[in-house]
């Protein structure tokens, strides 16, 4: 359901002519990330549930833990810069086509994805450096960074101080890029007069902070909470953020959208004709 709901995002932004804009070249991204992602830790679950023995060589778990870093922390500068851009959508409209012309949507897209990569790789090679003397039992469903890290036999203090020295001042700076262009975007929103207009934007934003809400307050549970030892809270907190998330962004943004309930109903009615 999470693979069809996200497809059918993709495949609607890039027939309907009408959803070849900014924003959703964005949205785009955000349901690519969503695939990815759940294709690093689903598959390996559905696997594992049908096995007694579940067991995972010690490269596939680094590379599990790789491919999962990289997806998290790209949607976090991503979803950074989907608030950008509603920022200069609503605050600066007409100078919005000046802003997010293709070219920069394209660089920051790039970008986006390059920070990711490399973030996640910084992360990997510290981890290559720990030992683990077992038993190596891993209380999750998939490799987390913080799981590895309470596995680890030596001296851990430089992965730890990854964790929450760079990756907590990282992730500020995502949050703060997050939400901080909304305090402009409510000022703006609050002085339209028309009661539509308000409505479409709300609806236009609600979307996006739904979404932001869901994946920063799991993410920053799971990896920053104190507590010493992985609780069944944070088991429940991963599935949250690996598999309910992206199974729910497509339907939060085809609920709260109208474009992308035009573009599907325009679909349907042109399947039903073939």
């Amino acid at each position: 359901m999470t693979l069809i709901g996200n497809f059918i995002i993709i495949y609607l932004i890039l027939r309907d002519s009408h959803l070849h804009n900014p924003m959703y070249f964005f949205l785009g991204n955000l349901a690519c990330l969503d695939i990815l992602s759940t294709s690093v830790t689903l598959p390996r679950l559905l696997y594992d549930s049908f096995r007694k023995q579940r067991t995972i060589s010690s490269a596939s778990c680094i590379t599990q833990l790789y491919f999962s870093l990289t997806f998290i922390s790209t949607e976090t500068f991503l979803l950074g810069v989907m608030s950008y851009d509603r920022y200069a959508a609503i605050c600066f409209p007409l100078h919005y086509a000046h802003l997010m012309r293709w070219k920069v949507c394209a660089e920051l897209a790039l970008t986006v994805w390059v920070f990711g990569l490399l973030y996640s790789l910084m992360y990997t090679v510290s981890t290559l450096r720990l030992s683990f003397c077992g038993p190596n039992n891993i209380q999750s469903f998939f490799c987390e960074l913080r799981q590895l890290l309470q596995l680890s036999c030596n001296n851990n203090f430089i992965n730890i101080l990854l964790v929450f020295v760079i990756g907590g001042f990282i992730g500020l700076g995502c949050f703060l890029m997050t939400f901080l262009p909304y305090i402009s975007i409510f000022i703006a929103v609050l002085s339209i007069n028309t009661n539509t207009g308000r409505r479409k934007m709300f609806s236009t934003c609600g979307s996006h902070l739904t979404v932001v809400f869901m994946f920063y307050g799991t993410c920053g549970f799971n990896y920053f909470h104190p507590s010493t030892s992985y609780s069944s809270v944070s088991k429940h907190v991963s599935v949250a953020y690996t598999l309910i998330t992206p199974f729910l962004n497509p339907l939060i943004y085809s609920f709260r959208n109208n474009d992308l309930k035009r573009a599907f109903r325009n679909g349907l009615v042109i399947f039903k004709r073939t």
